[in-house]
């Protein structure tokens, strides 16, 4: 569910757009008024504020934001106008971004968890909806450039690339048949520590969600552990961490996503991309599950974390976007 609370009565996206124009006016921009207009509204009514601006003031919102960050040294300023921009681009518009850069971002594991992400984590009309993005941006299909990022080694590139030109039944009709079969061409692999196994691309890379997590939970009953948990114990490779992010991302995208906020606050320092990147992307999908399993598994809240790790207009637009905690 959507952790955004939008006012009533909305005001008009001219009003909001010149609202926006009025905040970035001179040498230090009202970073309050652009949190209390952009982040109480849904994805439709920021599509619509970018269109009003771009025809009163004849420059695009997103280039506005822009010029500003490419002014700014102090890094928690530049963190609010990354967090800004990301969240004010159309959804499929920013998955696409991010997965361009994440296929040009070497050094980290990082990069993975975002591919994993927009392949999984999204349902199959978006992600049909960022691969049509990302060939307007860039040029080329994400396929094409997922296939040939040297970065990425065989197996994990070819299920990367599964995964991202995948179109699933988005239907919750299931076969329990099929669950069980599955479930035990599963959990060979597993035993014999060979997640990289073709049938466990093809079905993760093809079998709808709920199909998938009637497979799993027949894993479970059949076997006495989590899917997860015997990867884990078993096998060690990178391939092996990505394919439990993909089967978390596909079943239960909330686990995910609370340990990625859970990761990018933990220990010296913040990893500002990572906690933006997740609460922008999942504040109008599911901040309220991933809170839920957040609060279950750390013993503290998503709030209390990102105020004791972010600052200033940082912090106040990360909160606005993650909500208010339930008792």
């Amino acid at each position: 569910m959507s952790a955004i609370v939008v006012p009533s009565p909305v005001p008009s996206p001219s009003d909001d757009a010149e609202g926006i124009r009025k905040a970035l006016q001179g040498w230090r921009a009202d970073k309050e008024a652009l949190v209390r207009i952009l982040a109480r509204r849904t994805a439709a009514q920021r599509s619509a504020i970018r269109r009003a601006y771009a025809f009163l003031f004849r420059e695009p919102l997103l280039n506005s934001f822009r010029q500003r960050l490419s002014r700014q040294y102090c890094p928690v300023t530049v963190d609010f106008w990354k967090a800004v921009i990301l969240w004010t681009m159309d959804p499929a518009e920013r998955d696409a971004n991010l997965v361009h850069g994440a296929l040009r971002r070497r050094g980290d594991g990082d990069h993975l968890a975002v591919l994993v992400e927009v392949s999984c984590a999204s349902d199959p009309d978006h992600l049909v909806a960022v691969r049509r993005a990302y060939r307007s941006l860039f040029g080329c299909s994400v396929e094409e450039d997922l296939a040939s990022c040297a970065a990425l080694q065989q197996p994990l590139r070819k299920m990367l690339v599964s995964l991202v030109s995948s179109y699933r039944y988005g239907g919750d009709r299931v076969d329990a048949d099929v669950a069980k079969l599955e479930a035990s061409q599963l959990s060979e692999a597993v035993r014999r520590k060979q997640p990289h196994h073709d049938e466990v691309v093809r079905i993760l890379s093809t079998r709808s969600k709920p199909q998938l997590r009637a497979t799993l939970r027949r894993y479970r009953e059949d076997h006495g552990t989590d899917i997860v948990e015997d990867i884990d114990s078993r096998c060690s490779s990178q391939f092996a961490r990505t394919l439990k992010s993909a089967v978390w991302c596909l079943t239960s995208p909330e686990k995910h996503f609370a340990e990625m906020i859970r990761e990018s606050v933990v220990g010296l320092g913040t990893y500002e991309d990572m906690l933006t990147r997740v609460v922008v992307s999942r504040a109008e999908i599911d901040m309220r599950q991933i809170k839920e399993e957040y609060r279950a598994r750390f013993k503290t809240t998503v709030t209390c974390d990102v105020v004791d790790d972010t600052s200033f207009g940082y912090k106040d637009i990360l909160l606005a976007l993650v909500g208010g905690e339930e008792e």
